[in-house]
């Protein structure tokens, strides 16, 4: 099966990935050097890996609430994998303007304390998230003003990057679809 998507979003994927992969094998290295009475630690693991699994969760709940509102109301006609022509700013979009990005800045985190690794926990996952938020800020932003012009314009003064109320983080990770569905 060939997935087609363009150059620009392997890329991004591409990148994404050495980052997440070579931030978890710096930084077990450096844990075996340096933190070896941490990383060794059975309650230390025992403690991040719980918080590493729901983390993850959270991240992935985050990244599909967005796939899924872009694969319904994004895409129109024959387009590569993981590429829009129509701007969406309803549904979880009408609180942010990234949730899958969102989720992505989520997972090198919730893969750090899935690891147990302190060097990743507290000093490259922090700086991978930022990473992501810079590109989000900078790659992402400039792109949908070049596709959108004046509707994306206007729709970032007017959704923030980052969720306000308690009921747009419930619908981002999930929540607001679980209530719905039990009453």
């Amino acid at each position: 099966m060939k997935i087609s998507t363009t150059p620009s979003v392997v890329i991004r994927i591409v990148l994404w990935l050495i980052l997440l992969l070579g931030g978890a094998l710096l930084s077990i290295r450096l844990d075996l050097r340096y933190f070896p009475e941490l990383f060794g630690r059975l309650s230390f693991h025992l403690l991040s890996l719980p918080l590493g699994v729901a983390l993850l969760c959270l991240a992935f709940r985050a990244a599909a609430a967005g796939g899924r509102e872009l694969a319904r109301k994004g895409r129109e006609g024959d387009l590569p994998r993981l590429e829009t022509n129509r701007l969406v700013t309803s549904g979880i979009y009408a609180c942010t303007r990234h949730p899958m990005l969102f989720g992505l800045m989520l997972l090198p985190e919730g893969v750090a304390l899935l690891l147990g690794s302190p060097t990743f926990i507290f000093i490259v996952a922090p700086l991978e998230a930022l990473f992501i938020l810079v590109m989000i800020l900078t790659l992402e932003e400039r792109e949908a003003m070049q596709k959108f012009a004046d509707a994306y314009r206007e729709y970032r003064e007017n959704t923030p990057l980052i969720p306000r109320s308690r009921e747009c983080w419930r619908e981002l990770f999930g929540a607001a679809k679980r209530a719905k569905r039990s009453d």
